[in-house]
């Protein structure tokens, strides 16, 4: 079987992978979604969900660093890469072991080539349609739902020490759009370092979001924010729910209304 994957990149998987690597938490869960838990070999240190695969599947690394030896050793058939999880050296080391497939991710309807390509390359399409279709439901509902909210602006912080907002040009950005929330930085490329004692002069935001990855934001962060802005409601939020693309945005819909009604 011929495919290419979401960099075009064309791939020729003569079997369906009976060993695969994953270097992806978001895309980990999917395959154990997917009813691959078994054909899992290896995968990263921040693969946490669901938990137990950590006990018992090899740990190679993180998703910027990684053992090439112990994925070496573990014989897989493909290896799962993203663009912006993943390093391009590490594609490229990846390639040297064995078929690597790369993801690309900046809006639901990539999310959804995502699970229909798996669904061909694993032989797995019953399942990959049964999530496929209860996303899409998901979806509608939610956008019926939030039709009822006015639009406020926002900011989506995931770092401090420099400051760093998502941009336009990511799939945080993308949900922010589908939840009716105006991103102030939406004008700035992907992960801006941002200036907060600016945050006023760039769209003073109704609503300051501070993600629970991969910054670990505390409330004194919280104050710092409320001391730039004026008058800002400053939320913790769950970052796994705004930025991860597999299965968990299954979980995600539901958040985002209670999420909607928390700030009104």
């Amino acid at each position: 079987m011929k495919i290419s994957d979401q960099l075009n990149r064309e791939l020729n998987i003569l079997n369906t992978p009976k060993r695969i690597v994953s270097l992806v938490p978001s895309l980990t869960e999917l395959l154990f979604d997917l009813g691959l838990e078994e054909q899992i070999v290896g995968l990263t240190k921040f693969c946490i969900h669901p938990y137990h695969l950590k006990q018992t599947k090899t740990i190679v690394g993180g998703t910027k660093k990684i053992k090439l030896d112990v994925i070496k050793d573990l014989k897989p058939d493909i290896i799962l890469c993203n663009k912006e999880e993943n390093t391009e050296e590490i594609v490229n080391s990846c390639n040297e072991i064995s078929i690597v497939h790369v993801s690309n991710i900046f809006t639901l309807d990539d999310v959804f080539e995502l699970i229909e390509q798996y669904g061909l390359i694993f032989s797995c399409r019953t399942e990959a349609s049964k999530i496929y279709q209860k996303l899409k439901f998901k979806i509608n509902d939610f956008k019926n739902f939030v039709n009822s909210y006015d639009s406020k602006t926002v900011a989506y912080f995931i770092w401090r020490n420099p400051w760093m907002a998502a941009g336009n040009n990511t799939f945080i950005n993308h949900l922010l759009e589908l939840n009716k929330f105006d991103n102030i930085y939406k004008n700035k490329e992907r992960y801006p370092e941002i200036q907060l004692k600016k945050i006023r002069l760039e769209g003073d935001p109704e609503i300051v979001f501070l993600s629970s990855e991969p910054y670990p934001f505390k409330e004194e962060h919280a104050f710092e924010v409320g001391r730039c802005t004026h008058h800002a409601k400053t939320v913790f939020v769950d970052g796994e729910l705004f930025s991860w693309y597999g299965s968990r945005l299954l979980k995600s819909f539901d958040y985002f209304k209670k999420l909607h009604q928390r700030i009104v």
